[in-house]
Formats: structure tokens, C-alpha cells, sequence
């Protein structure tokens, strides 16, 4: 993906279903790496890739990427009438458990449905799948976007729903390395803390990370890992990206924070974004689109450094692109679930 020496490492929303002038002349002048679309944005086909299209504009790179949560169940920003409603990871989980090919096939086929959706609308990146654990103390803001407690079952399904975004030529940003699903609060209102120790860390949560470790992006969450780093959440915390995220579990592809706005992060928006940067993050994400807000992280954001274009222009990965009906995948998905 092309972008000039002086473009800045976030990902920014926008506020509604198509850009004001003053929206439009800041990101012409901030130079965002990307955008990120949600449910405020969204109303009809027509008027998402619209909307894709004025926010490519306005910082004048036609393959600037475009991010949207789109993993099934509770987490779709696209649904009824326009799109057709996916099952939640779970629901794939207990197909899986039952009939391990059978689930494989389901994941497949979700992801090859969703990214068939986005690429639709000229939609490049999937924030998904997720391949945090489903245990018992699993938070419910995790719940049922999880596969299911094992990690070689998770990292499969998440393997092949990759698979199945990459199809239709979608990235999948894989979620919230390195591990959300010990966590037993919300970071979107707090900051989770995870007392479970190292090895236990490595054999579950970090297994599941490590067999999806070749994807191309990956997202880092807003947890402390108590014995990785007692003071700070990893998506700030340069012991962990370096040497748990980049080493331990070898990823080497993009990191991106989770969103700075979460209240799991202390310190103002700025601070936040400087510091998921500092610890080794190659891009920030903002999703609120409010746009006071967005001035203020601007000013805190440096261009992207070389080494994540590096890894941004390695995450490229062309290849053949096959569409499906939406809706045809999505009756095979509710079929193989049923059976």
C-alpha cells in the first residue's frame, strides 16, 4: 500500500455516513495511514462505497486501507436488511468440537462470506477473527466472539477463517494478541488484569496466537500480563511486544493497537497514542470520529517509521480473489451448523 514519507502511523473513524468539509480538509492535512467504518456509517451499499471512496480521497491514496469489525454474532457492523446476519465464533466452536472438518469448513466459509461482503464495498481489512480462549473467568465482552478453551482448535479456526478472508482478498487483523480471554473486565471501561503465570501463558493463550503468527496484521490488547510487565497493558508495553508478541510467540507481521479511546489506557488520547507507538506498535487506532479528538492524536503521531512500512508493505499479499453470494455462503454456513 503506497503512502508518503510524511503519512502518520493511526488509523482514524469518521463521524457519520459521509465526511464533512472540515473532516475532509483534516485528513487531507493529517495523512492517516487508514480509517476504520462502524455502525454510524453504515446505511446502504451504495452509500458505504461512497463513502470508502471519499475517505480515499481526501488523503489522496487510492489503496489507503479501509478497517471494519466484522466477525459474526454480536460484532457486525454490516447486517439485515442489506447483509446477511453470521453466526458468533462459538457457534463454530461447538461444530467443531463435534466434528472437527465440519467446523473448519464453517470458518472457512464465514470468513469467505464476510470478505466477499467487504470487498463488495471496496472494504480491504477485517478486524477479525479473534483467537482469544473461551475459559470459565473468560469476560463476557470476549464471551461467544471466541472459539472455544483450546488453543490448537482456536489457532485452526482461526487459521482457516483467515484463509477465508484472504480469499476475497481481504486482511484479516487477527485479535487481541497476546491474549484476552483470561481477562475479567471490560477494557473498553477498565483495564484487565491477568495473574496467570508465563508457562501457563505460553502452552494456552500464546499457542493459539502462535499458530495464526504468519497473518498479516495482528491487534494487541489493553491488558496487564502480571508477570510479563506488573505496570503496563501490553499495547504500551515494550517487554511485551518485543519480546513476548515479536519473539516468544514470533509474530512479524503489523501491530496495531487496539483503540486508544478504551478506558483501559491512562493519560490523554495523545499520550496513548504515543505510547502504543513507543512500545513498538506500528500503527494507533482512534474510533470515535470525533474530530477534536483526532487533532489533538495528530499532533502526537509521527510518520510511519521504516521498519513498519517494512512490515506494512510485507503484509501485501496479492493473489487469486474468488467472490461468493453473501447470502448463498451464509445458507451453507446456518446448513453445516445445523448438521
Amino acid at each position: 500500500m503506497g503512502f508518503g514519507s510524511s503519512t502518520r502511523a493511526v488509523i482514524f473513524g469518521c463521524a457519520g455516513p459521509q465526511l464533512g468539509a472540515e473532516e475532509r480538509r483534516f485528513f487531507r492535512e493529517a495523512d492517516p495511514y487508514g480509517f476504520i467504518l462502524f455502525r454510524r456509517n453504515i446505511k446502504a451499499p451504495d452509500q458505504v462505497r461512497a463513502l470508502v471512496r471519499e475517505l480515499r480521497e481526501s488523503v489522496g491514496r487510492a489503496d489507503a486501507p479501509v478497517l471494519i469489525d466484522q466477525e459474526g454474532g454480536r460484532v457486525a457492523r454490516l447486517g439485515p436488511p442489506h447483509w446477511p446476519e453470521l453466526p458468533p465464533a462459538r457457534a463454530v466452536g461447538e461444530l467443531a468440537e463435534r466434528d472437527r472438518q465440519a467446523g473448519l469448513e464453517a470458518a472457512t466459509a464465514i470468513g469467505r462470506c464476510i470478505g466477499s461482503m467487504l470487498a463488495a464495498l471496496d472494504i480491504d481489512v477485517v478486524c477479525a477473527p479473534v483467537a482469544d480462549l473461551l475459559l470459565p473467568e473468560t469476560h463476557r465482552v470476549i464471551g461467544d466472539r471466541a472459539y472455544a478453551a483450546d488453543p490448537a482448535l482456536v489457532g485452526a479456526l482461526a487459521s482457516a477463517a483467515c484463509a477465508g478472508f484472504s480469499s476475497a482478498g481481504v486482511t484479516p487483523i487477527v485479535k487481541h494478541i497476546p491474549g484476552h480471554g483470561r481477562a475479567t473486565a471490560d477494557s473498553h471501561l477498565a483495564l484487565p488484569t491477568i495473574e496467570a503465570d508465563a508457562d501457563t501463558l505460553d502452552r494456552t493463550d500464546f499457542a493459539a496466537f502462535r499458530a495464526v503468527r504468519d497473518v498479516p496484521w495482528a491487534m494487541v490488547a489493553h491488558c496487564v500480563y502480571r508477570e510479563l510487565d506488573p505496570d503496563l497493558p501490553a499495547s504500551v508495553s515494550p517487554q511485551i511486544v518485543s519480546r513476548i508478541i515479536r519473539e516468544r510467540i514470533g509474530f512479524g507481521g503489523v501491530l496495531i493497537a487496539d483503540d486508544i479511546g478504551m478506558k483501559a489506557l491512562k493519560g490523554t488520547l495523545a499520550e496513548s497514542a504515543a505510547q502504543t507507538l513507543a512500545a513498538g506498535c506500528d500503527l494507533t487506532l482512534h474510533c470515535s470520529g470525533n474530530l477534536e479528538e483526532m487533532r489533538a492524536i495528530a499532533s502526537a503521531v509521527p510518520a510511519i517509521t521504516a521498519a513498519a512500512a517494512a512490515r506494512l508493505k510485507a503484509a501485501q499479499r496479492p493473489g487469486a480473489v474468488t467472490l461468493v453470494d453473501p447470502c448463498a455462503e451464509a445458507d451453507l454456513i446456518g446448513r453445516l451448523l445445523a448438521a
